[in-house]
């Protein structure tokens, strides 16, 4: 049964329940405006399949934070970066922890949507101090560079056969590869000559995850369905869940098992590290394989989605922009020289190519509403209460291209990030470009992402020319996106490379 005929059924069979209802919403709590919603329903009509650009207009008419009703879920919209800073600082601890969906209950115990408590605290200070720390990253930089070149390999293979490239696909298996490689000290991914089975199964899951997470779930709205799961939802992401964590789970016990052993080597990978950290008398709390399974298993599946969409998007806009890539090719020409792969030193020295990267997250934020946040109490923001118990979501996308922040904000002009007077971070301290969220549920795998996306991009401009597939030009490029968990383009982006040119 699809979703509008769930709707329409409950719409004809509920009339008593209406009254109920409506009279149930007439409440004395001043939540913000938002549009009126239908008896039942709500307003789920307005959510279209595109609800990051439905909820961007509704918020021009009705302000920076509207409520909605969802069904039975009252959730309420923040647009704004004065309005995000409420909600991911000032009201941190009272917004802290997550509206877990239906869907999505299977990973309830993973870091990211786990409540604020002290096994979460202390996954985030391993995350902090011993995974994603500076000194760490530095250490397995090596590993991360053999992977860029392996994917640079790969795409000059392709340019000899003059075929076109997957981005999607081509920055997915690279980004598993570095981060099988920094997590686990093996690839997942195949050779840059060859194809993965494991790769294309592990792709599929996980994007499989991203699309149930992503649609509209009546189990959220009417908790009375949640049972009988009418859309299948819950059932399909348990499954691709299970799939993932039994993987996750097999490869952390091939590495307790080989611990055990007289001669066994400890690497510097992020799974040593952990399983040390968890046998240590202080950390009891931590001694668990299941803590170690979920912890891998969210840092994992988050980053290899999100950095390749990231990607794919920079590279769309490159080829949409044609003069910001000659600007970018003639940043890394004068600083690198052509053809040559970038190291993670050089990207301090490339405020081009940075801008380049934080012009992407603003105008195409991998997660267009951050992660769903929950009400601890009934909460005063902008001079309205967010009650208890409510849904809150952080419209990133709409604050990325907010024209009262961003001058033409639906243009890709990497400038507005340069200059002194613009520097603007991803780093918490500033809400109007906000990709990982903030507070002190800010993404931990941030730093590690910055420096593969940079490592990559860079990378593919600098040893390559490109050209649209099929005489696609720039002007006619199809820049729409789908939604989901996270935000893809509509239609994979197939670019053929072509070799540089040296004057």
């Amino acid at each position: 049964m699809d979703f509008l005929s769930c709707i329409v059924l409950l719409s004809l069979c509920s009339l008593s329940w209406f009254l109920i209802q409506a009279l149930q919403r007439r409440t004395r709590v001043r939540l913000p405006p938002g549009p009126k919603p239908f008896p039942l329903i709500g307003n789920l009509f307005e959510v279209g399949d595109k609800p990051h650009l439905s909820f961007t207009k509704l918020s021009q008419h009705y302000g920076p934070i509207m409520s909605l009703k969802l069904g039975q879920l009252t959730t309420i919209v923040v647009s704004s970066s004065t309005m995000a800073k409420e909600i991911l600082q000032t009201h941190d601890q009272l917004f802290c922890n997550r509206t877990i969906l239906d869907a999505m209950r299977a990973a309830a115990d993973s870091l990211p949507f786990m409540p604020v408590s002290p096994r979460w605290r202390k996954l985030r200070k391993i995350c902090s101090s011993q995974l994603f720390a500076t000194k760490v990253l530095d250490a397995n930089q090596a590993n991360r560079q053999v992977k860029v070149q392996e994917l640079v390999d790969s795409v000059n293979e392709s340019m000899v056969h003059g075929v076109a490239v997957d981005i999607r696909e081509a920055a997915f298996e690279t980004t598993l590869n570095l981060l099988s490689r920094t997590f686990y000290s093996f690839d997942l991914a195949a050779t840059a000559s060859s194809s993965s089975e494991m790769a294309r199964e592990y792709k599929e899951i996980v994007w499989g995850l991203g699309e149930e997470a992503g649609k509209p779930n009546l189990g959220d709205y009417f908790p009375v369905l949640r049972k009988l799961d009418p859309q299948g939802i819950r059932r399909r992401f348990t499954n691709h869940y299970n799939r993932i964590l039994g993987f996750t789970e097999s490869v952390i016990d091939q590495r307790l098992e080989s611990r055990k052993g007289d001669d066994y080597v400890t690497t510097n990978d992020m799974l040593d590290s952990v399983i040390s950290i968890s046998e240590e008398k202080n950390e009891e709390d931590m001694n668990k394989p299941q803590v170690i399974e979920h912890l891998f298993m969210a840092l994992f599946t988050a980053g290899t989605d999100t950095t390749s969409d990231t990607l794919e998007w920079a590279m769309a806009e490159l080829l949409h922009n044609p003069e910001s890539l000659l600007k970018a090719q003639d940043e890394l020409d004068s600083v690198l020289g052509k053809g040559k792969l970038i190291q993670e030193s050089d990207i301090t020295q490339l405020p081009y190519l940075q801008a380049i990267i934080k012009e992407t997250f603003r105008l195409h934020p991998a997660v267009p509403f951050l992660v769903p946040r929950k009400a601890e109490s009934d909460v005063e923001i902008g001079g309205y209460i967010v009650p208890k118990n409510a849904q809150v979501l952080v419209n990133a996308w709409a604050i990325g291209r907010d024209p009262s922040i961003w001058d033409n904000p639906n243009s890709f002009m990497p400038e507005r990030f340069l200059g002194l007077e613009n520097q603007i971070d991803v780093m918490r301290r500033n809400f109007d470009l906000i990709p990982f969220g903030g507070g002190r549920r800010i993404c931990p795998g941030l730093p590690l992402a910055m420096r593969m996306l940079h490592l990559m991009l860079g990378s593919l401009i600098n040893c390559f020319n490109w050209k649209l597939e099929d005489g696609v030009i720039s002007e006619t490029m199809n820049m729409e996106d789908k939604f989901g968990l996270t935000l893809k383009m509509a239609q994979p982006l197939r670019v053929v490379p072509m070799p540089l040119s040296y004057n």
